[in-house]
């Protein structure tokens, strides 16, 4: 006959009958602030960096290293090709579309702090500004054409109605 075992009793007692965890978060989640705090009494407050004179040759340089970094993104590549414009501190990138809007902003933190680095300059700062761009209406029709042809030269209109023409054949 086989003999039963009985069972075992844990002699852990439960409290709130939730599962003890073997964490002690409280001292987990401050570590990273101590540490935080270690770091920021180390730096020296008041200490600024110094900043040298900009110009645009130098800009250019770091810009088109920039610009190879992000050729592997061909959107935002092609908008940091287009070019920009300097003023004193001030970069301005002109867009011509809305949708390159977030793609400026998209990068404009790592493009900023890239150049602030490089330039040895931390008072660069990077914009984007919505060019309005003019576009042109295109003739389609044959009518279309001729009123175009006509504007920029009016005897054509007298022509048309001397020879008694139509412009809808």
């Amino acid at each position: 006959m086989a003999a039963t075992v009985p069972p075992v009793q844990s002699t852990v007692a439960k409290e709130n009958s939730r599962p003890k965890s073997t964490f002690d978060l409280n001292n987990i989640l401050k570590a990273p602030i101590r540490e935080a705090e270690k770091i920021a009494d180390e730096k020296p407050v008041g200490v600024k960096k110094n900043n040298t004179a900009l110009s645009l040759k130098d800009v250019e340089k770091v810009w088109d290293d920039f610009t190879e970094l992000k050729k592997s993104q061909l959107g935002e590549y092609n908008l940091l090709k287009r070019g920009f414009e300097l003023v004193e501190t001030k970069i301005t990138i002109s867009l011509t579309n809305p949708v390159e809007e977030p793609m400026l902003q998209s990068i404009r933190t790592q493009l900023t702090a890239y150049l602030r680095d490089r330039l040895n300059n931390s008072n660069i700062n990077v914009f984007g500004v919505l060019q309005e761009i003019e576009t042109k209406r295109v003739a389609y029709t044959s009518k279309e054409k001729f009123d175009y042809l006509a504007e920029k030269n009016p005897i054509l209109l007298e022509l048309k109605e001397r020879l008694g023409l139509d412009t809808d054949y």
